[in-house]
């Protein structure tokens, strides 16, 4: 079950992140061939737009590209940002666009005509509006009034060329009408010789090329999407080794007597070997074939669940592949055999003396290669979690994971040496007390080691990957939400409310321009990469306790000054929305925690070249409580440390999701590892329980006794869980409180530590308690059955 598991798991995620790509844009899809604009280089703006041409090179290159043989048209895309009020819609509608660029849509008109005044708009039918209805659309620099002059049937905004060129910024990408019968090959080859010849340079796009112009939130939510699918399959076979690994071990132990025999009969130690490993390759390629077949059956409708998350785009499907199930059938009898390896060489050394031994106490548990690995195992583990506390943030998650995967591994191959003498601090309390039941608990599993060890090792791994994850995940958010809000002095912030930032408009109704901060996208540097920027207006000296920058400079962060070669007093030239360059001097660096963008610009600067600009937030310094803006602004006023927490929701409620995928999939293993753990070990304990009874035991008390055994196990999983918990948490608080530069304290998820525990004891308790309850109402279990 556990290899089947981890296949299905491996599978269906190998064959989502094979699965196509985002696609073009539906308001792009109509144009054979897209010419756009040469992207910088991704360091430090990931998933953002290339920079627009300049506009001499735009109008240089339309000309150009509606001059080639067989072209009806060069439309440029102009966008910008614009909303129905209080209507919740996907990023990728919050855009308005020339009536030109309706050209290059894969849809058209339902009903009414085109834009022809300034006030006239067309937009998705689908927002219910008809013909002659006067609806507000909120633009950049505030609401607007239009009267509807069409619907379409696709989404969208669509205004007069005039006025969005007024609202939008550059041009990127230019979409290409051709004749009819012309050849869209001949076309490409022709634009790109036109682009060639033109000083702003770009790109041909025709056929599946176009998807490399998909949504940039579309590009963000797959990377989100595949980062949860690697780390899913990535946790899953190291799971399903841990498990296969204590699972043979158990069964090696119960076996003794049988390799005895084997040994007695004539076997070597390289046959024992050789039997071991091929029932783990059987059991594991029955496994796999399984989970092969479950994977790819189930991966369309996870897709589905991920698509309705938010960790796939929409439209995204599945495409099978014949060769994935194949390859997991390989890995899953790899994995099998790479578990079992440890437990057939054990197997191998089992003398043929112990085929007539009575005795099951395990007397020598711990072997020196075990010792050995266990202890350079936990000391990786443990230096892993001494990085932790020295290192930056993305190296941060690599070593707590590290740290996690280190500590587990190594204190799993102690345990056998562990159990005795914890299990005895334990279950101290229990010596004194009077009867027989607690000396049985104590002694069993004192006695019976890899028994204990098989048990324990489950709910050690569920333990600590549930609790280390949820709390590491908790312990995060709360730093960075602390950190974010003392940056900034301030009573209260407006954030926006239902839209993706505040209109000019909303900050002058509430008074708060002055402290409103314009967020847009610059891009300058080594490679000309994409920078987050934000203009700031007067108020930003005393929210931040730094000087708002004349109108011919620029203030940068440390790390982008380093990364760009910019110091105090020099100048950088920046591409901005518009395609337009400036040089401006650098009147200051700051720390990267003391502002939280890359590049600090005056608002009328960032204005002059983005007319779609919209402000992240602005702030209330006084005393004077802000206006009610109504929903019409898409505004409202909120606590400077919910702003902070909320600035991140998205990802933070993405990030979750993903805790609770691999919380999930943990506990899934672990409810068949120690339900098979326990369920094989109660079943081989027939003959124990026929000698409570005939020592005189009532069947309450060799039941208690088997519920005491696995409840100190449980216990001991907990308490070792937890020391792997506590290092990877003290030292990822201590990495963050150096990162951060703010008081940091660790929050441990102490619902999953309760759910987690508590889980694993029902769980236990079930597949244990029931199968000694069935054993002790049959036959066997009865006082007078023969010993055999």
């Amino acid at each position: 079950m556990a290899v089947a598991l981890g296949v299905t798991v491996v599978t269906m995620s190998a064959l989502m992140l094979l699965s196509g790509g985002t696609a073009v844009p539906e308001r792009l899809a109509g144009a054979p061939v897209l010419v756009r604009a040469p992207a910088g280089e991704q360091v430090g703006g990931q998933f953002a737009e290339p920079p627009p041409w300049a506009p001499g090179h735009a109008t240089e290159l339309g000309r150009k590209l509606a001059r080639l043989k067989g072209v009806r048209a060069a439309v440029a895309d102009r966008s910008f940002y614009a909303q129905l009020p209080g209507r919740e819609q996907e990023k990728g509608e919050r855009q308005g666009h020339g009536w030109s660029s309706a050209a290059l849509a894969s849809y058209g008109l339902h009903d009414g005509r085109a834009p022809t005044k300034p006030d006239h708009i067309a937009l998705d039918r689908s927002y219910g509006h008809q013909p002659g209805d006067r609806v507000t659309v909120l633009t950049a620099d505030g609401p607007h009034r239009f009267i509807v002059s069409g619907t379409l049937d696709g989404p969208g905004y669509y205004v007069t060329d005039a006025r969005a060129a007024a609202l939008a910024g550059g041009v990127r990408v230019f979409g290409l009408t051709l004749e009819p019968g012309t050849s869209a090959a001949d076309v490409v080859d022709a634009a790109e010789r036109a682009v060639a010849g033109t000083a702003g340079g770009g790109e041909v796009l025709a056929g599946k090329d176009r998807d490399a112009l998909a949504r940039q939130q579309d590009e963000m939510t797959r990377w989100i999407g595949a980062q949860v699918l690697t780390a899913m399959a990535a946790l899953s076979a190291f799971v399903t080794v841990f498990i296969v690994s204590s699972t043979f071990a158990f069964s090696v132990a119960q076996r003794r007597r049988e390799f005895g025999l084997l040994r007695i009969t004539g076997a070597t130690p390289k046959q024992v070997r050789r039997t071991v490993c091929a029932e783990a390759i059987t059991v594991g390629m029955l496994g796999a074939a399984v989970g092969a077949v479950v994977g790819s059956a189930v991966a369309p409708s996870v897709a589905g669940v991920l698509v309705d998350a938010g960790l796939q785009p929409q439209g995204f499907a599945v495409h099978s592949r014949w060769w994935v199930p194949c390859a997991a059938l390989v890995l899953g009898s790899v994995v099998a055999l790479v578990g079992a390896w440890s437990a057939a060489r054990r197997a191998a050394r089992v003398a043929p003396m112990e085929a007539m031994r009575e005795a099951a106490v395990d007397e020598r548990p711990m072997t020196r290669r075990r010792w050995v690995a266990g202890l350079v195992v936990t000391a990786l583990g443990a230096a892993c979690a001494v990085g932790t506390a020295f290192a930056d943030s993305d190296t941060m998650v690599l070593l707590g994971l590290g740290t996690a995967a280190g500590l587990t591994a190594g204190l799993a191959l102690l345990i056998p040496a562990l159990v005795r003498p914890v299990v005895g601090a334990l279950t101290r309390p229990l010596a004194g007390r009077p009867g027989a039941t607690s000396l049985l608990v104590r002694e069993n599993m004192r006695a019976a080691v890899r028994r204990t060890s098989a048990t324990v090792a489950p709910v050690l791994a569920t333990v600590t990957f549930a609790v280390l994850i949820t709390s590491t995940v908790q312990t995060t958010e709360t730093a960075d939400t602390d950190r974010q809000a003392a940056t900034v002095r301030a009573r209260t912030a407006l954030a926006p409310a239902g839209t993706p930032g505040l209109s000019d408009a909303a900050t002058a109704t509430a008074g708060v321009t002055r402290n409103a901060m314009l967020s847009t996208t610059v891009y300058g540097g080594r490679g000309q990469v994409a920078l987050t920027a934000t203009g700031v207006g007067g108020g930003f000296a005393r929210l931040y306790g730094h000087h708002v920058p004349p109108m011919d400079s620029v203030v940068v962060t440390e790390s982008v000054a380093a990364a760009h070669g910019w110091r105090q007093g020099r100048s950088a030239i920046l591409t901005f929305e518009d395609g337009r360059k400036e040089r401006l001097r650098v009147a200051a660096v700051l720390g990267d925690g003391e502002v939280p963008y890359q590049l600090v610009l005056p608002r009328a600067v960032v204005r002059a070249h983005d007319p779609s600009a919209l402000a992240d937030v602005a702030y209330r310094t006084g005393e004077d409580a802000l206006p009610q803006l109504g929903g019409a602004l898409g505004a409202r006023e909120v606590s400077v440390q919910r702003y902070a927490s909320s600035t991140e929701a998205q990802e933070d409620r993405l990030v979750w999701i993903f805790t609770l995928m691999l919380v999930a999939m943990t506990a899934g293993y672990t409810a068949i590892a120690v339900a098979s753990t326990l369920l094989t070990a109660t079943a081989d304990r027939a003959r124990d329980l026929r000698i409570l009874r005939l020592s005189g035991a009532t069947s309450g008390q060799a039941l208690r006794a088997v519920a005491g055994e696995t409840v100190c196990a449980v216990a001991l999983g907990a308490v070792l869980g937890m020391v792997v918990v506590i290092p990877a948490l003290l030292g990822m608080v201590h990495g963050l409180r150096e990162s951060l530069g703010v008081p940091v304290e660790a929050v441990v998820a102490w619902p999953w530590v309760a759910g987690s525990v508590g889980g694993c004891l029902v769980l236990g308790l079930v597949a244990s308690v029931v199968p000694a309850y069935s054993l002790l109402r049959g036959p066997a279990g009865r006082p007078g059955a023969r010993m055999g």
